[in-house]
């Protein structure tokens, strides 16, 4: 098995895939690597219909207001950090991608900033290690 390290530096996804570097726009990153598992955080492709869907943009919108904009874990921990990504609590899948419960409803929504929402995938698929140079690793 062939070792990834993943790392973001101003706007750009550094990839090495064994001694190969692939710096790209994150933009380009996410078309290349969204299927290949090494990048957990990335669209799948079973979800760009959704994600890409007006319904989709207007539910992130109201909630991202409802909540007033703050990441909700950061908040609970007294701390005052924008929120960016509307996280699902239970995860989009090709068995429930049409179940609008899960989808659309807010009890399945949390607006997280991009740590928190990194956090919670790293430790959900406890694939990674960090190296000594802080560098995400993936096995």
């Amino acid at each position: 098995m062939m070792s990834v390290y993943v790392t973001f530096d101003c706007g750009i996804l550094i990839v090495w895939i064994g001694r190969e570097v692939r710096p790209m726009p994150l933009f380009l990153a996410s078309e290349s690597l969204a299927n290949s598992g090494a990048f957990p955080f990335i669209m799948k492709e079973y979800a760009k219909g959704f994600y890409s869907s007006k319904a989709w943009q207007h539910c992130r919108a109201s909630y991202k207001k409802s909540v007033g904009g703050l990441c909700e874990r950061c908040l609970a921990k007294g701390l005052i950090v924008p929120g960016e990504i509307v996280h699902h609590k239970i995860y989009i899948d090709p068995d429930n991608i049409t179940d609008p419960e899960i989808l659309m409803s807010f009890d399945n929504l949390e607006l997280l900033c991009r740590d928190c929402h990194a956090q919670e995938h790293i430790a959900r698929k406890r694939r990674y290690k960090l190296d000594e140079l802080g560098r995400v690793l993936i096995t």
